[in-house]
């Protein structure tokens, strides 16, 4: 089981493919086993990064509180690590928050964004009290709880329900909390306009509560494009995995860089 060691923390990764490397970000409790639909199918074409964050899955517990310039700056320990130079950053839910954080904090290292089902600041009192649930749930030593509920959700068959399950269950309690709670007070909304690197931004037609993200990280990012997944609520890295990978690949194939080119 690959892993790099960062200030005493060892970060479980898997790389797959060869190619534009992506890097792929997990919200809180899940890991990057998530993007297994992804990793399975771009990396025929690219090269698959995906990673636990500190205290999630298969890495160590962390000391250090986790934040989002935290997670940033081991991502960016992970691809020195790796020798590249720069990668396309794609980011699920808060882990596309931490996308976001990347982008303001390493543009030097980013080709460019994917953001599935993101936002740039939790601003609706709904999102939050589902938040603080999973604070609460975590206060609480209740992971499984939390673990079965999430993977439930994220889950299109049986196998990888069981996957997400095993994973999600090795979090240590801690520094899921801290994810939760470091969720509900980032904002990085009056920053966007310094993103100067392309941005693609997915979200499902009928995840409504996240339209106004949506709109707000269209109207703010100076270069994006938004597509909406018909029939697709929030879960779409597994539950609209066809047709993300195939936005996904367009958007790569607009946006590479010539070094990578064959």
């Amino acid at each position: 089981m690959p892993t790099v060691n960062i200030d005493g923390v060892n970060l479980y990764y898997h790389v797959q493919g060869k190619g534009v490397p992506i890097v792929f970000i997990h919200p809180p409790l899940l890991t990057g086993m998530n993007f297994t639909c992804q990793v399975n199918e771009l990396s025929n074409d690219f090269k698959t990064i995906i990673f636990d964050i500190r205290g999630h899955g298969n890495s160590s517990f962390s000391e250090e509180t986790l934040t989002y310039p935290l997670i940033s700056h081991d991502i960016k320990q992970i691809l020195d690590h790796l020798e590249i130079d720069k990668a396309f950053i794609c980011g699920y839910s808060t882990g596309g928050s931490i996308a976001l954080d990347f982008l303001l904090t390493y543009p030097e290292y980013s080709l460019g964004a994917i953001l599935l089902g993101a936002m740039s600041e939790v601003k609706d009192r709904s999102l939050k009290n589902k938040i603080w649930l999973g604070v609460i749930l975590a206060k609480l030593n209740a992971i499984e709880t939390l673990a079965l509920s999430v993977s439930f959700g994220n889950s299109n068959t049986k196998k990888l329900f069981k996957e997400l399950y095993t994973d999600a269950k090795k979090g240590k309690t801690q520094n899921i909390e801290q994810y939760y709670e470091y969720s509900l007070h980032y904002n990085c909304t009056e920053q966007l306009d310094k993103i100067k690197s392309p941005v693609l931004l997915l979200y499902g037609e009928k995840d409504r509560q996240f339209h106004p993200y949506a709109h707000l990280l269209n109207e703010k990012l100076p270069v994006n494009e938004l597509i909406l997944i018909g029939d697709m609520k929030h879960q779409i890295p597994t539950k609209a995995a066809i047709e993300v990978n195939h936005l996904i690949k367009q958007f790569i194939h607009m946006y590479k860089n010539p070094i990578y080119e064959v």
